[in-house]
């Protein structure tokens, strides 16, 4: 994207969200329907709540999508509510895996080791870590013409907000669905995003 054809890598996008998608259904162990459930809950509520952003200019305010994400349903691409899916995935296995991890290593002698560590903590500090790279996203976003703000373009705050609440209620769903929650590639996705986020919103 910055050294190149641009205009190729925006198309590819529908394809690369794709892929990931795959790949993380692919590595998750234990595909059970509390997975499935999540998964659904998560494209459901995503594309329930853009809509209402789109159309509405309620929770996340008022913007309109562009045309490389790829077809819509009532002016919401429908990889939106599959990104939903992704980066709730991500942050939540991120974050529980950090914390088990902590938790392993600092354990007092005879203590077992924990998979399930920190309720709320999984819950607040993964809507915090999605709300977080939603504004590293945002900027490169608007640049590559994924989405486009209305008024003066300037990005509202609550846009954040309404991003930390809508993750704090599917992280908790995700920590009360028994499935598995060490997928690895969910991790190595949400840091190859970041750098790659990172990286546009340095340079382009």
């Amino acid at each position: 994207m910055l050294f190149s054809e641009r205009e190729i890598f925006i198309q590819l996008t529908p394809l690369n969200m794709l892929v990931s998608l795959a790949l993380l259904i692919w590595t998750q162990e234990g595909k059970n329907k509390s997975f499935w459930l999540f998964l659904f809950a998560c494209f459901a509520t995503g594309m329930l709540t853009e809509y209402s952003g789109v159309n509405y200019q309620l929770l996340f305010g008022g913007y309109v999508y562009g045309k490389p994400l790829g077809p819509q349903v009532c002016n919401v691409p429908l990889l939106i509510g599959i990104n939903w899916f992704i980066m709730m995935m991500c942050c939540g296995v991120t974050v529980q895996y950090l914390l088990n991890a902590a938790w392993n290593r600092l354990r007092e002698p005879g203590q077992p080791e924990r998979n399930d560590v920190g309720f709320w903590a999984v819950v607040l500090d993964g809507a915090l870590l999605a709300t977080a790279f939603d504004w590293l996203m945002e900027p490169v976003a608007v640049k590559l013409g994924f989405w486009i703000w209305l008024g003066d373009g300037s990005i509202p705050l609550k846009n954040y907000w309404s991003w930390f609440l809508v993750s704090a209620l599917l992280l908790l769903l995700f920590r009360k669905l028994p499935f598995p929650k060490n997928n690895q590639f969910a991790i190595h996705l949400l840091l190859i995003q970041t750098l790659f986020f990172l990286i546009l919103r340095s340079y382009l």
